[in-house]
């Protein structure tokens, strides 16, 4: 792997003594080596000379501020001058741990939904195939059975490689982790040795930060152009952007469909709301999973699988034991013969799959209605919010619009914002607002009927509520439980 080359700057030579490397200036102590990086909100740059007070051996800053502040330079402290300060303190991150990436077999999963489950069916998979494994994911991190709570979906990298180097020193042989958009764009898995990587599927989600979907594919992509050629780019035949992902990488390529022709294929045969019978390559599987979105997921799972030499009968046989991901498709079934399902669906796309994959399933039953409980998350990408009332709204009988996560913004804006995208009299009359989390479920409960099915989504595995900064306890799957009773 390439390794990173800095030029030096000050009285200081390289043969200094680090006692640790930081990117919070306020962890920051005698000896510790300081990384300058630009965030969204905050410029470390603007907290070096605290830095330098408190002791630090050396910094790491860009050429901009080197060249601004040139005159001003401490003589005591060593400056170490970059381009990319991300991009340093990622590559810092992994030496100082040791390349822990090099010594595992390392898989990234990218786009827009499907990336915990994929993640963590291939931990749970290759465990079940006898291998001591690692996960990184939305949910929780894990060190082969040992669980690490997770704050981000991808850690910053002094984090991250510190959770790598955990691995390695367990006697992890693969680690599976979700690369975000964000962690792919801020550099935070630069560095970082991967022998395989996974593209779900790619729509709209974070403009509040990416600005524009270019710019979300393009931090997506950017993960694929950084595979090495011995590594495998596996990516999703039935999105537009599947192959848009692959077209500069170096891996080796690799397809797999629920649709059309590919490396690996899955099809649905027969699907319940307890499970599908799936098609994979030619053999047929009983899982426990539910829609055709898991079917691509599983497909995913497959093909990793394979491209990383597991043997296909093994793979198989496992692949049937495989049980959902917490917050994802779980159902809850009522003694009144009624069904609620908690979902992380929280994009425009997932709720689509997710009530497609219901209605289809009452369809061939001929019975039961669709009553949808869902909200938006507040500080977010705010053009989603109608976008997500409206297709809640066209593909349910009842909707009930509540909180989520309203963060900083103040619940029933959240809730007005959400309403404009009811536009017609027919979509209006179907739906009804309780900000109240809590009181829009047992609503739901109390207007569900034998063979309905209630779609709780767009918190999944949270247990929290994050209000004004502060996170509540807030749990879909205890709410559910005590409203049937």
């Amino acid at each position: 792997m390439e390794r990173l080359t800095y030029t030096l700057a000050g009285s200081r030579n390289e043969d200094i003594e680090i006692a640790g490397i930081e990117q919070d200036s306020r962890k920051v102590s005698r000896g510790s080596l300081f990384v300058a990086v630009r965030g969204t909100n905050v410029d470390g740059h603007s907290f070096i000379p605290q830095c330098v007070e408190a002791g630090a051996s050396a910094i790491v800053c860009d050429e901009v501020w080197a060249t601004a502040n040139a005159s001003a330079i401490n003589t005591e402290t060593t400056y170490v001058v970059v381009k990319d300060c991300n991009l340093a303190l990622a590559m810092l991150a992994s030496a100082w741990n040791g390349y822990p990436s090099e010594q595992l077999t390392l898989v990234g999963v990218t786009g827009t939904n499907g990336k915990t489950t994929i993640a963590t069916l291939l931990y749970k998979l290759f465990t079940k195939l006898g291998y001591p494994c690692g996960l990184l994911s939305t949910v929780c991190n894990y060190v082969i059975d040992r669980a690490v709570p997770a704050t981000h979906t991808t850690p910053d990298p002094l984090e991250l490689n510190d959770l790598l180097r955990q691995m390695v020193d367990e006697g992890c042989a693969y680690a599976f982790m979700e690369v975000s958009s964000h962690s792919a764009d801020q550099k935070r898995i630069g560095g970082l040795d991967f022998d395989g990587g996974i593209f779900t599927n790619l729509t709209r989600d974070h403009m509040d930060y990416h600005k524009t979907v270019e710019n979300y594919l393009r931090a997506k992509k950017s993960f694929f152009d950084g595979l090495k050629k011995e590594a495998f780019a596996l990516t999703n035949a039935d999105d537009k952007n599947g192959e848009v992902m692959l077209q500069n990488t170096r891996a080796r390529k690799r397809f797999y469909s629920v649709r059309g022709a590919a490396d690996y294929q899955a099809r649905v045969v027969e699907e319940a709301f307890e499970g599908m019978e799936l098609q994979l390559n030619g053999t047929n599987v009983i899982t426990h999973f539910v829609g055709r979105f898991n079917a691509s997921n599983l497909a995913a799972v497959y093909g990793a699988a394979i491209e990383l030499g597991a043997k296909n009968d093994e793979v198989l046989v496992k692949m049937s034991e495989l049980v959902p991901v917490n917050g994802r498709f779980e159902s809850i079934r009522s003694p009144k013969g009624f069904s609620a399902i908690i979902d992380y669906a929280h994009t425009p796309d997932a709720l689509v799959n997710v009530l497609g994959t219901i209605r289809e399933i009452l369809d061939t039953k001929k019975e039961g209605k669709i009553i949808t409980v869902v909200g938006c998350g507040g500080n977010r990408d705010k053009g989603k919010r109608p976008i997500m009332a409206k297709e809640s709204a066209l593909r349910s009988d009842r909707l009930i619009l509540t909180s989520d996560n309203p963060r900083f913004e103040e619940p029933l804006d959240i809730l007005h914002d959400m309403e404009a995208g009811l536009d017609t009299e027919e979509l209006r009359a179907k739906a009804i607002t309780i900000a109240d989390r809590r009181e829009a479920i047992r609503t739901a409960v109390m207007l569900a009927q034998k063979g309905d099915v209630i779609l709780i989504a767009g918190k999944g595995h949270e247990d929290y509520q994050d209000v004004k900064g502060v996170k509540h306890h807030f749990d879909d799957h205890e709410v559910v439980k005590e409203a049937i009773g």
